[in-house]
């Protein structure tokens, strides 16, 4: 075991001096990014790039990941893409094979993929909520709940949308960990993409709250698992960002109002605020860091 532990601290010190030799911090990784063509998920594959590594994107429409690759090439940048549905075995299973075939091996991966077909409250889920309630556009009534029109259908149950969201957002980021940590060498790193609302619950979007909220137990259940092995596992709760996502909350001026009012920070993030941090935790700089959530959101709904 101090055997095994020793070898491993010389490969770290090593990987510390070469990059305070002036190597980009992420050179010797290769990151494998879901739902990684918009959005988070692409200011990630293009921050992780920008630091050394060799980056798979991936997305479910071949047309995203190609003009993706295509537009990351241009800045003469390190990634491949692969069309990856992370609920498919399959397409999971071609991820994980196209990473070894083109680069060799595993050291990061970054789960991003995440629906939200439902728009309600987690119990009012129904198949009529796939469209946002025209009274939802406060953040206060996103926040504490949807005041219902008296004129408002009463939502009819449909368990279809929950099984969804539960299966893209925490099952698919489940199996595809699992299949792809026997692939990961020492000092590995896996990121959960969650939100605030994990902590928080939103009721607009009940379900999905409820999705992230399970990333929580997920990173702690796997960065106690992989400890030993010198795998680590981390979880970013973002909160309100500037992507199509979060556009029924920004696209007005009234949202925009009420975002300065009840953000500390007065304004709305960027994907880049997230990457930022993601380059960090897979990084060596963060090797001693692992089962922790943190909350990325300008000061909004601070546990401290």
């Amino acid at each position: 075991m101090f055997r095994n532990l020793k070898t491993l601290l010389v490969t770290n010190n090593r990987r510390i001096m070469s990059t305070t030799s002036g190597q980009k911090r992420l050179a010797d990784k290769v990151a494998i990014v879901t739902a990684s063509t918009d959005g988070i998920g692409l200011a990630i594959a293009t921050r992780l790039a920008e630091d050394g590594a060799r980056v798979v994107v991936s997305s479910r429409k071949e047309a995203n990941v190609e003009k993706t690759v295509r537009s990351l090439r241009a800045k003469g940048l390190q990634v491949t893409g692969v069309v990856c549905h992370v609920g498919n075995r399959e397409h999971r299973q071609r991820l994980l094979q196209t990473t070894l075939r083109e680069f060799g091996q595993v050291d990061v991966l970054v789960s991003n993929a995440a629906v939200n077909p439902a728009f309600g409250a987690f119990l009012d889920v129904s198949h009529d909520n796939h469209v946002i309630p025209s009274n939802a556009f406060s953040l206060s009534d996103f926040g504490r709940g949807v005041r219902k029109s008296k004129k408002s259908p009463k939502p009819r149950p449909h368990t279809h949308c929950c099984v969804q969201i539960l299966s893209v957002n925490v099952t698919s980021a489940f199996l595809l960990t699992k299949e792809i940590v026997p692939e990961m060498r020492a000092y590995g790193s896996i990121v959960y993409i969650s939100s605030i609302g994990a902590y928080q619950p939103f009721p607009l979007i009940g379900a999905y709250s409820v999705s992230k909220t399970a990333l929580l137990g997920l990173t702690k259940a796997v960065a106690n698992q992989c400890a030993a092995l010198s795998i680590r596992a981390n979880c970013i709760c973002p909160g309100i960002i500037r992507t199509k996502f979060s556009d029924a909350l920004t696209g007005s001026e009234a949202a925009m109002e009420e975002i300065e009012r009840v953000v500390p920070m007065q304004r709305i993030g960027a994907p880049e605020d997230i990457a930022g941090i993601v380059a960090f935790l897979a990084s060596d700089d963060s090797r001693y860091l692992t089962g922790e959530s943190i909350v990325v959101a300008g000061g909004h709904y601070s546990r401290l």
